[in-house]
């Protein structure tokens, strides 16, 4: 009866080890690769039938609906809709040919990318645990993050110089040359850099933040895993290293600029996209050199605090990139700024303004580029907001003042916001200016 016993306790404890695997392997749920699988079976099921509303049925019963998390999370932060999954599956059939095979070895990275976390571990102590998922996308992010979640976009991440480009339209084009760097052989590369992004605080909206936020993962990754950064800006950076300084110093500070500088095609000088994981990375790697403490310096790094501008200068000033302080650099971009310099009809502050008026003419100190406006409320609210300003704003012919009609009202103050969305043709933001008057 005892030989019984241990006999049973034996088989139940196979059958449960069998049952679950990950228990002689931590690690294996680290990586889920189910969404690969759960599209190409709802992407079958929609190229067989032209019908478009079984394809939106097949999409959301095959994928959306067994998706996971991951999915979720990399739907939400990139705003894939259902109607952009069904147009690129319909517009694009030699892609996802060219893309498929490969998106299917996602399982097969799973060992290859736990060895790259663990280097990254040993690197950085306070690691802290995170998932990877890969998913199907439409384009607009071979990876991003999410929380504590790895999300990689599989039909960019998955390419290769062989990936069927010839149906791209134009404002997908740039992808031609980002496939030509090989991609598929980057994954870990590209999946640690990530990982270290869940490890940071969030950033906050500027542009000398967030090109700092990627430079820690760039060279982060680069330092864990002993080898040269895959991706082209940080080489072209390297060898262009001083006229990429001075073109960013004259334009962190424009609120219009980010796209030239990350996750852009807006058109720049050099002719090359995302040139702000440059820019970070060389500043990372400048604060590392002088850093005796080698791996504090990396966890200072990965744990800085994009809230408190007194770290995040601190941190600038000992990586010594800029060519001049960071005030002084901000006094510069202040100086040339454009400034409203008056309103033709009254003064701004009068309390003498006449309640027939009908428009107000905003002078400028240049010319600007007679596109971009914006006006906005006061401090004292709607109520103090002039009625008819929608219709019939107009630029003056030179540029150098903007109408906008109003009805005025006796006795009343008024404030017009003029904000800084008005620009200059190289993108120099007005400074923001109060109008307020008070009518008769």
């Amino acid at each position: 009866m005892k030989h019984q016993s241990i006999l049973l306790f034996f088989l139940v404890f196979i059958a449960i080890a069998c049952k679950n695997p990950e228990k002689e392997n931590p690690q294996s749920n680290n990586v889920i690769t189910s969404d690969v699988i759960n599209f190409w079976n709802a992407y079958d099921h929609i190229v067989a039938t032209q019908d478009s509303v079984l394809q939106y049925n097949y999409l959301d019963s095959l994928y959306f609906k067994k998706g996971t998390v991951g999915l979720e999370g990399v739907r939400q932060v990139r705003n894939y809709t259902a109607q952009d999954y069904i147009e690129a599956i319909n517009n694009y059939p030699k892609f996802w040919n060219s893309i498929r095979e490969n998106t299917l070895e996602a399982p097969k990275v799973s060992s290859k990318l736990q060895v790259g976390i663990e280097k990254l571990k040993t690197l950085y102590p306070e690691l802290k645990p995170a998932k990877i998922y890969f998913t199907i996308g439409t384009f607009r992010t071979p990876g991003t993050t999410i929380d504590s979640l790895v999300l990689i976009g599989a039909e960019l991440a998955m390419s290769n110089p062989k990936t069927d480009t010839s149906e791209f339209p134009e404002n997908i084009s740039h992808l031609k040359t980002y496939f030509a760097t090989n991609p598929n052989k980057n994954l870990v590369f590209l999946n640690i850099h990530e990982f270290v992004h869940t490890q940071q605080k969030p950033r906050v909206n500027n542009l000398l933040s967030s090109v700092i936020y990627e430079g820690v993962a760039e060279f982060v990754t680069v330092q864990a895993l002993n080898q040269p950064s895959p991706n082209p800006q940080i080489e072209f950076g390297k060898n262009n290293a001083e006229r990429i300084r001075e073109v960013f110093e004259d334009e962190m500070f424009y609120v219009a600029n980010f796209g030239k500088w990350l996750n852009s095609n807006e058109a720049n000088e050099f002719g090359m996209r995302d040139l702000g994981y440059y820019v970070g990375y060389q500043i990372c790697e400048n604060y590392y050199n002088q850093a005796k403490d080698k791996q504090a310096a990396i966890k200072s790094m990965i744990e800085l605090d994009y809230e408190n501008e007194s770290i995040i200068e601190t941190f600038v000033q000992k990586a010594n990139y800029f060519s001049t302080s960071l005030n002084e650099l901000e006094q510069s971009f202040e100086s040339k700024r454009p400034t409203v310099i008056g309103i033709e009809q009254f003064e701004n502050k009068s309390q003498n303004v006449n309640p027939s008026t009908k428009a107000i003419t905003i002078k400028f100190s240049e010319a600007l580029n007679g596109y971009h406006t914006s006006v906005d409320l006061g401090n004292l609210g709607r109520e103090a907001f002039p009625k008819g300003t929608l219709n019939g704003r107009t630029w003056a012919e030179d540029n150098r003042s903007w109408t906008i009609p109003v009805e005025l009202e006796p006795n009343k103050t008024y404030q017009i916001f003029i904000t800084n969305n008005f620009r200059t043709p190289d993108n120099r933001p007005l400074k923001p200016y109060l109008i307020e008057f008070k009518t008769r």
